[in-house]
């Protein structure tokens, strides 16, 4: 079965490399019993893919049944999974069966399985480890042959460090690892989501399809979306419901969703507190930028040190060595040429002759080694190359406009 078969049959919309790579990873383990973590977070459709391995497995027959751990109290947890015994607890006036008694021989999915009791999850741990469990209140060990898929919108590592979450039972649920990307980073699929959305509650609803104009469906795609799939799905439900008008604009849009900035150049959205994330992207991108301010540090360093030894000039032979840098560097740079035509010296009116003002900005160079004053520079450059149009700027940068809007509200950089 093909992914977009799969797509199909259970109603996952998306071309996102990320998401296809999840399906298809989904469809490779499912003919095996290996414990599946799903990770993504919340709103992102993790429950879809229990589904599609339950589905895809030998165990398709058998019982599949879905259990979210965060909405069962503590002290009913263990009762829920395990079973009690009559007279176990107050109000236990029977013996019952738990989820993964009924479940032998087909699928249990542990939705938010980080919510755990610390205790419930040493149960677990012995129930994959062995297939075996205790009732509440009973001493007799019990087997049982389910498949266990478990999934959590949390980071399961920052779990096991607040002491939230077994470190023992993360490595055995994580055998085979899916990671759902999150609804900002699927781009491509946000408005085929939408369009999606708005023909089914036009269908539930008996009500002509709602459809968004070039400017809204702009904002739609540069939204957050804190909330994912999920909250795209109850903003689409509500303006089908509230809005007379079948065509929707920016401004109406904007009215669903929240801590959207909208303006005359309609600034891409800044996410909440996102002004102390840590994006991996961006902090590759820091990374590489501070290498490259380094290399041209020592590109100019070289320069200087060849211009001492050549009395504060540029001559052919450290043009010809040298000649990317000062293309880069210094582009008011002038040739002159001797009246014999024995030498040629070049000439830049930002460096003076003395070899005292060439060392002092050496040294100036060398103690300008902070990142943030180096960002705050490049940018502040970057406005004032593009006569302060911000878009591209931050192309120039190699940002997006959104880290560009945060990185200037942060630093308080005038544009």
């Amino acid at each position: 079965m093909t992914i977009q078969e799969i797509k199909l049959r259970f109603g996952i919309i998306g071309t996102t490399p990320q998401l296809d790579r999840a399906i298809d990873i989904a469809v490779q383990v499912a003919p095996t019993d290996l414990s599946v973590l799903i990770t993504g977070e919340s709103g992102t459709g993790k429950e879809s893919f229990p589904q599609i391995i339950h589905q895809l497995s030998a165990r398709k027959h058998g019982p599949y049944i879905a259990v979210n751990c965060g909405a069962i109290p503590e002290g009913t947890i263990d009762s829920e999974l395990f079973g009690h015994e009559k007279g176990s607890f107050t109000g236990a006036n029977e013996a019952r069966k738990g989820y993964f008694e009924v479940a032998d021989g087909g699928t249990i999915f542990l939705d938010e399985v980080a919510e755990m009791p610390l205790a419930t999850q040493a149960r677990l741990l012995r129930v994959l480890e062995s297939g075996e469990f205790i009732r509440v209140g009973s001493s007799k060990v019990q087997k049982t042959n389910v498949r266990v898929v478990a999934a959590t919108n949390v980071n399961p590592l920052e779990a096991i460090s607040r002491g939230k979450f077994r470190e023992d039972l993360y490595y055995r649920l994580n055998t085979v690892p899916i990671v759902l990307p999150p609804l900002r980073d699927r781009r491509q699929d946000i408005h085929m989501l939408f369009r999606k959305f708005a023909a089914d509650f036009a269908a539930k609803y008996r009500m002509p399809v709602i459809k968004l104009l070039p400017e809204a469906e702009h904002m739609l795609t540069s939204y957050y979306w804190h909330g994912n799939i999920r909250q795209l799905k109850n903003v689409t439900e509500q303006l089908s419901i509230i809005e007379k008008s079948r065509e929707i604009d920016i401004a109406t849009l904007s009215k669903y969703l929240p801590d959207f900035k909208t303006s005359a150049s309609n600034m891409p959205v800044l996410a909440r507190g996102e002004a102390g994330a840590s994006d991996p992207r961006e902090r590759e991108f820091l990374f590489q930028l501070l290498q490259q301010m380094r290399q041209e540090l020592n590109d100019l360093k070289g320069l200087t040190m060849q211009m001492i030894q050549a009395g504060g000039r540029i001559t052919p032979e450290i043009l010809s060595q040298n000649a990317p840098v000062i293309q880069k560097h210094f582009s008011d740079v002038k040739s002159q040429t001797s009246s014999n035509g024995e030498s040629v010296v070049i000439h830049s009116p930002n460096w003076k002759d003395s070899n005292e003002e060439i060392q002092t900005h050496e040294e100036v160079v060398e103690d300008s080694l902070s990142l943030q004053d180096k960002e705050i520079e490049l940018i502040t450059k970057a406005l004032e190359k593009h006569r302060g149009k911000r878009k591209n700027a931050a192309k120039e940068l190699g940002i997006s406009e959104r880290t560009l809007y945060r990185k200037i509200n942060e630093y308080n950089i005038a544009g």
